[in-house]
This record gives C-alpha cells, sequence and structure tokens, in this order.
C-alpha cells in the first residue's frame, strides 16, 4: 500500500458510522493522520482549530449536505482546501454541480478504498498541498500554540517542562483521535509510560477546571489518552 500520506492530515465527514470508521482505519494505516466528523456542522468547529490537506466529504447527510458545505467553505475568505466528495448519486448532473462548486474530485459509492487512495494522493500531487498542522488550540480557558511549545490561560504564560510541552505537541497532532500510551511513551526514559501519566495529571491540573473529570486531555480506556479541543 502507498505511504504517501507521510503525516498529511485528512477530515473524513460522513453520517454513517461504520464508513467513517472504514475509512479512518484504512487510510490511517497508508500514513494519513486522519479526524472525522459526522456531520458539516462538526466539521466546520474541527477546522476553527485545525489545519486539513484535505477533506473527503458524503454528499448527502442530515442537516447542511455536501454541496452546500462545499460552496459555504470556498466562500470562506477563499479557502482552498482540497475536497473530494462521495455519494450514492452518481449522476453526471450531480457531479457537475459538485465540481461547479469548488469541488476537486467526485467519487460514486460504492466504491473501492483503494480507488480512493489513489484519488486523494492524485489531489495532493496536483494541488501540491503541504502537511498541516494545528494552530493555536482552543482549550477552555487556555490555548496551546503547538509551534511555540506555549500553554497560555486567559493571555498569561503557564509555565511547562520540556516533557509535558513534547506530550501536548504528540496530542495536538492527532487532535480528538486517541493516541496509545506507550506510543507517547516512545523515546521518553520510562517506555512503560508511568511517565506520562504523571504528566498528563500534571497537565489537568495546569489545563482543567476539574482535573478529576477531564474535559480537554481525556483518557481513552484500554488506549491512551486524546486531546479535545474546543
Amino acid at each position: 500500500m502507498s505511504m504517501v500520506g507521510s503525516d498529511r492530515h485528512l477530515l473524513v465527514v460522513d453520517d454513517d458510522n461504520r464508513i467513517r470508521d472504514l475509512l479512518r482505519e484504512y487510510l490511517a494505516r497508508a500514513g494519513f493522520r486522519v479526524t472525522t466528523a459526522p456531520d458539516a456542522a462538526k466539521a466546520a468547529r474541527l477546522m476553527e482549530t485545525l489545519d486539513f490537506d484535505l477533506i473527503v466529504l458524503d454528499v448527502m447527510m442530515p442537516g447542511e449536505d455536501g454541496f452546500s458545505f462545499t460552496k459555504r467553505l470556498r466562500a470562506r475568505s477563499g479557502d482552498q482546501t482540497p475536497v473530494l466528495l462521495l455519494t450514492a448519486r452518481g449522476d453526471s448532473e450531480d457531479r457537475i454541480e459538485g465540481l461547479s462548486l469548488g469541488a476537486d474530485d467526485y467519487l460514486a459509492k460504492p466504491f473501492e478504498p483503494q480507488e480512493l487512495l489513489l484519488r486523494i494522493e492524485a489531489i495532493l500531487r496536483r494541488t501540491g498541498r503541504k502537511a498541516a498542522g494545528p494552530r493555536s488550540l482552543s482549550l477552555g480557558a487556555c490555548a496551546f500554540d503547538a509551534d511555540r511549545g506555549e500553554l497560555t490561560r486567559d493571555g498569561d504564560l503557564i509555565r511547562l517542562t520540556e516533557a509535558e510541552v513534547e506530550l501536548l505537541r504528540r496530542l495536538a497532532k492527532a487532535a480528538n483521535a486517541p493516541v496509545d500510551r506507550l506510543e507517547l511513551a516512545r523515546g521518553t526514559a520510562d517506555a512503560t509510560g508511568r511517565a506520562v501519566d504523571v504528566q498528563v495529571t500534571r497537565l489537568r491540573r495546569k489545563i482543567e477546571h476539574d482535573p478529576k473529570n477531564p474535559r480537554y486531555l481525556q483518557t481513552v480506556r484500554g488506549i491512551g489518552y486524546r486531546l479535545a479541543p474546543d
């Protein structure tokens, strides 16, 4: 399988839980970072805090459909994030409508995952999108700037250790997705993950309103941790 993904970040938007999970797993195996959303409203909120290299967008969804969301995206300060539309409707009229609204490609369901991957790779090569990373992430009263490694609360800088900065960066890189605690511990002095647990506890005291019931730095049972920005 191609590994062209190389840390590129995809947003998959589909109201079908099964399809979302399958695409997330398949595209992650291809080397992409994948964030998912069940509808256009959640996708819009994610895009306020994260940059994406490409959006895989279902057309037929409850609420705002993929056509409308694509049109709104293109009207948003000229946002040129590539969009690949997925739909059960393969009519040429629908395809033309999607492309006329600014979509980069169109794939009718059902489709082979390999074809989707090849189309994604082609779009990324054509658009020359560079790997994206998160901007400053909003965590309630706090904000984390991954590039600077700075955590602030109401604009005031909060002191972080180097280990805490690195941990937050790793979690921010995969925002809204669970990260295995042993993966977080890789390359540290304690590969068992115990040090990660300690750092998470300390970070919660700095970020969370109620550290014992964390909203932003969440435990994912049996896996590890997830950073869930606003």
